[in-house]
């Protein structure tokens, strides 16, 4: 099975590296081509306007669109990738592009600036113990439809939610050494390859 990491922008390398120490083949995905061979993609933390509008340039956004509807590609966004992810925007730019591909409203850097970034220990569920959660100018989960299970929560909002084949978190499970949020998605990938 392979999984890619969207490599527009962003913490791709820290994503590629987790992926291949759950021994899962991790290719970098820019182009139409290497996204039609992957079972899973990561969208990975970052400036989401700046991605949406790569995404756009790189002619991704309506491939990726197009099989998740047709079921046949897991997503996991992280951090900007929740941002990508989402239907609603709190307090998007004006036209900010996204994929629009799950029912949740999200907002924006709910935590503050770079200088409010911090981790905590979090529960999320289906995990025995809790897990060390970095979080980053994090966006959070304010509204999420019934079809939405969530993983994870803080007082704020939601940080961590599954929609079918669509996985996100607030937070950045690359960058510590924990390996189970990402051998969480790759089990979802494997359900429908």
């Amino acid at each position: 099975m392979k999984i890619g990491v969207l490599s527009v922008q962003g913490a791709v390398s820290e994503h590629l590296r987790h992926l291949e120490r759950c021994n899962v083949e991790a290719v970098a995905v820019k182009h139409k081509e290497s996204l039609d061979s992957v079972s899973g993609l990561i969208l990975p933390g970052g400036e989401s306007t700046t991605i949406g509008k790569l995404i756009e340039v790189f002619s991704l956004a309506d491939s990726i669109r197009e099989r998740n509807r047709k079921g046949n590609l897991a997503i996991f966004g992280t951090c900007a990738g929740m941002v990508l992810l989402a239907k609603d925007i709190l307090d998007g730019a004006v036209n900010q592009p996204t994929l629009g591909l799950m029912d949740i409203k999200v907002k924006r850097n709910a935590f503050g600036r770079q200088r409010e970034s911090f981790e905590t220990d979090l529960q999320f569920n289906s995990l025995d113990t809790p897990l060390k959660a970095v979080f980053i100018r994090a966006p959070i989960i304010k509204e999420a439809a019934d079809s939405v299970e969530i993983l994870a929560d803080m007082p704020e909002g939601i940080v961590a939610a599954r929609q079918g084949n669509l996985l996100t978190t607030s937070f950045h499970p690359e960058l510590t050494d924990d390996l189970r949020v990402h051998e969480y998605f790759i089990r979802i990938c494997k359900n429908i390859s």
